[in-house]
């Protein structure tokens, strides 16, 4: 079942074209091959170390792959847990 063919390999890359194709490619009219490759290189940059991704906790790949502690976001407050001790 999870052999070649299978449809959950293609999921994941799929899910980067689409992202990528909508938030850089067709929101810029790159006018030469340089211009293309210098553009995807600063979006990938992006969504690796700063787009937060919602399947890792709002946080972005390099993050949750380092496991760094978040750095806000301006507009999002970090996730905090404080232990109160309940008065008995």
């Amino acid at each position: 079942m999870d052999g070649k063919g299978r449809w959950m390999d293609n999921v994941f890359i799929e899910r980067l074209w689409r992202s990528l194709k909508y938030e850089c490619v067709y929101l810029h009219a790159f006018e030469t091959g340089s211009e293309l490759r210098d553009g995807l290189g600063i979006w990938i940059d992006f969504y690796n170390t700063r787009r937060p991704h919602s399947s890792l906790a709002g946080r972005p790949p390099d993050e949750a792959y380092h496991q760094r502690t978040p750095t806000p976001s301006p507009g999002h407050a970090p996730e905090t847990v404080s232990a109160i001790p309940l008065a008995a």
